[in-house]
């Protein structure tokens, strides 16, 4: 079911901008009958499109989705995404997320915003991770860092569980 929160807390964000429909959905990569659609509570983003909309509204994922720990979501391709925390510093909010992935993922996340960070662990299974064009496989109990200010991959064959934590300056 399409949450009309998520909808209400993107229009009030946009308008906050000063961004017009078609500018956040040119600079997000998102079709303007779409975003209208996700506005309206009609319809229910993907991860990828959270993302996607973070970047040139430049606030972290749970600014659209809401800090209720044990909030979830499915990206296509399966990667189940759950908060587990939301810390608001002076400086940074720190999210940190659970994310479990299916055997076979390939999932391109879209950059966040400048100077974002992610740290990721994995807990289970291995993980191809970080920028495309330079990941590197991340094995059970190893953490990789990287700035998503740019496109980055999240990839397994046989499946994997991994906790991330993002950065987002203030």
């Amino acid at each position: 079911m399409p949450s009309p929160d998520i909808g209400a807390r993107l229009r009030e964000l946009r308008s906050e901008r000063g961004l017009s429909l078609s500018e956040l959905a040119r600079r997000a990569g998102v079709g303007k009958g779409s975003l209208s659609e996700i506005e309206a509570g009609g319809r229910n983003p993907t991860v990828e499109t959270l993302y996607a909309l973070c970047g040139p509204l430049d606030v972290p994922l749970t600014a659209l989705v809401g800090e209720s720990p044990g909030a979830h979501s499915v990206a296509d391709g399966g990667m189940r995404t759950v908060l587990l925390s939301v810390r608001h510093l002076p400086h940074v909010t720190v999210e940190v997320f659970r994310l479990e992935f299916p055997a076979g993922s390939d999932h391109v996340s879209p950059g966040h915003g400048p100077a974002v960070r992610e740290h990721l662990t994995v807990v289970d299974g291995a993980l191809t991770v970080g920028p495309v064009g330079a990941e590197s496989t991340v094995h059970q109990g190893d953490t990789r860092s990287w700035t998503s200010d740019g496109p980055h991959r999240f990839a397994t064959v046989g499946g994997a569980e991994a906790v991330v934590v993002i950065t987002t300056p203030r």
